[in-house]
């Protein structure tokens, strides 16, 4: 599966230049399961992001695109620090030390989880490294992106602002 990414995303690079195409926006649809562990082991789900905008970018540390792309997703957690806006990397088929080797280079501030099999990846039918699901406050997929883009500014930051200026539904009471 490696490799085949590998030539998905050159196919990418070749194609697309360095920057993404567009967003592709998607009829407010719910998104699939998400079962991960982050670098701790704690497991992790999408509930655990639900009432927040969810950029959840799937990547690897051996992919250049995706490296270009993790300084502005940074960048866009500081800027957004106090917005409703969770980023969450998933690394794709990579080992724990892999990614804690990269991460020893490259400090983030946001969730790191893992996909050490590819069950996640394979799940939301990602075929090129990097893709980044945006999801509404309600867990629902609104826009997908294969390929890299600068977070922080243009097109993918008019996006998430509005993804953020939504209306939000009302907390339902649970007695």
């Amino acid at each position: 599966m490696k490799r085949w990414l590998i030539a998905c995303a050159m196919g990418l690079l070749l194609n697309g230049g360095l920057q993404a195409a567009g967003f592709a926006a998607h009829a407010a649809t719910p998104a699939p399961a998400l079962k991960a562990q982050d670098l701790t082991g704690a497991p992790r789900t999408l509930a655990d992001y639900r009432g927040k905008v969810v950029l959840l970018n799937f990547w690897a540390s051996w992919c250049p695109p995706c490296l270009r792309e993790m300084p502005s997703m940074e960048r866009l957690r500081l800027k957004m620090a106090r917005r409703p806006l969770a980023i969450v990397a998933l690394d794709s088929a990579e080992t724990p030390a892999d990614v804690n080797a990269f991460l020893s280079r490259m400090k983030l501030g946001f969730p790191i989880l893992l996909d050490p099999d590819g069950d996640n990846t394979r799940r939301w039918k990602v075929f090129a490294l990097p893709t980044t699901f945006l999801l509404d406050a309600e867990g629902r997929v609104r826009y997908v992106l294969t390929g890299p883009t600068e977070w922080d500014e243009g097109e993918a930051l008019a996006v998430i602002e509005s993804l953020l200026a939504e209306p939000r539904a009302p907390a339902k009471r649970v007695e």
